[in-house]
């Protein structure tokens, strides 16, 4: 598949899902939208690239949310909590980098009464309250700041479980759903292939072979059947695509979020870089927000010289 081509799927009938929604009545275009973007190299923050002008059309096409919530990549920890302070912590989580990206600061509040609702709507799943050990990381700001650039909507972070299979985080997103209709947006970020160590400079705007199929079989999944996304666990290029599992498994709370809607994903950003970075992104819900063909494919923002700095240092 090759990276400039973008799905443009129509979603059919699909059963009910088992989540009880708050309101069964609630008209399908009130619900806020859900999305999973590709964040690629934390310099994306400051470049304006294929992918970033992508992540600013999508945010002028989406309603205002009364709050975001994000779940980065990069909060990885052994057990699922919620950002739950008044003023979080922007968070210069990577090394390498020039001096203007650790001086960056994405001052977006935070929504303690938020975070209280999430706990309670996915009972009785747990989700603990975090009150000063995180706050807001580079795969939240890095962007939120070209989605909502104002900086002034409040962003909440929910932690990865490291200790958790796919299959639960696919659960989790499903019982956030109800989310939606409060007017929150969830945000996954992490890249759907993220291998750091088989980064290949001279490919700017293209993927590997492996890296190029791993993308179009989850992209045929997250498109037809979002809650079958653990199967993609088998194909066989996982290990090269998912060498660790931190950045894949944002995507897995939209594909619940998409179960619990009884509806597929759309892609409204595609592309490669590097040879094993892939930048596609979904949404659930924002049909407007979608790209042209080809508007989104190659491109994106230069990683650290690897010569001066090893690719697993760079926490991208």
């Amino acid at each position: 598949m090759g990276t400039k081509e973008l799905v443009d799927f129509r979603p059919g009938p699909a059963p009910k899902p088992p989540w009880r929604r708050q309101n069964e009545a609630m008209s399908a275009s009130t619900l806020m939208p859900a999305a999973f973007i590709g964040h690629g190299s934390p310099m994306n923050t400051m470049e304006r690239n294929r992918f970033t002008e992508q992540w600013a059309a999508f945010g002028r096409a989406l309603p205002r949310p009364r709050a975001v919530l994000c779940v980065s990549a990069h909060w990885f920890i052994p057990g699922t909590a919620v950002t739950a302070m008044e003023r979080p912590r922007v968070i210069h989580d990577f090394y390498g980098f020039p001096p203007e990206l650790f001086a960056f600061d994405y001052p977006a509040p935070g929504a303690p009464e938020v975070a209280r609702e999430i706990v309670e709507v996915v009972k009785p799943a747990h989700i603990g309250l975090d009150q000063d050990s995180w706050g807001l990381d580079h795969g939240a700001w890095s962007v939120l700041t070209h989605v909502f650039p104002a900086a002034d909507i409040p962003v909440l972070q929910l932690s990865i479980h490291s200790g958790e299979d796919l299959g639960y985080h696919v659960d989790l997103g499903a019982r956030l759903a109800p989310l939606r209709e409060r007017g929150i947006f969830i945000l996954g970020s992490g890249n759907v292939v993220h291998n750091l160590r088989r980064l290949d400079w001279n490919r700017p705007d293209a993927g590997y072979e492996w890296a190029e199929r791993f993308d179009g079989a989850v992209r045929s999944v997250m498109t037809s059947e979002p809650a079958s996304l653990p199967s993609v666990e088998r194909h066989a290029d996982f290990p090269l695509a998912v060498p660790t599992p931190e950045h894949f498994l944002p995507l897995a709370y939209l594909a619940g979020l998409c179960q619990a809607a009884g509806e597929t994903a759309s892609v409204f950003a595609a592309g490669a870089t590097m040879g094993s970075l892939t930048m596609t992104s979904y949404v659930l819900g924002a049909p407007a927000a979608r790209a042209a063909d080809g508007a989104a494919a190659g491109g994106g923002a230069p990683l650290p010289d690897p010569h001066r700095i090893p690719p697993e240092q760079t926490n991208t």
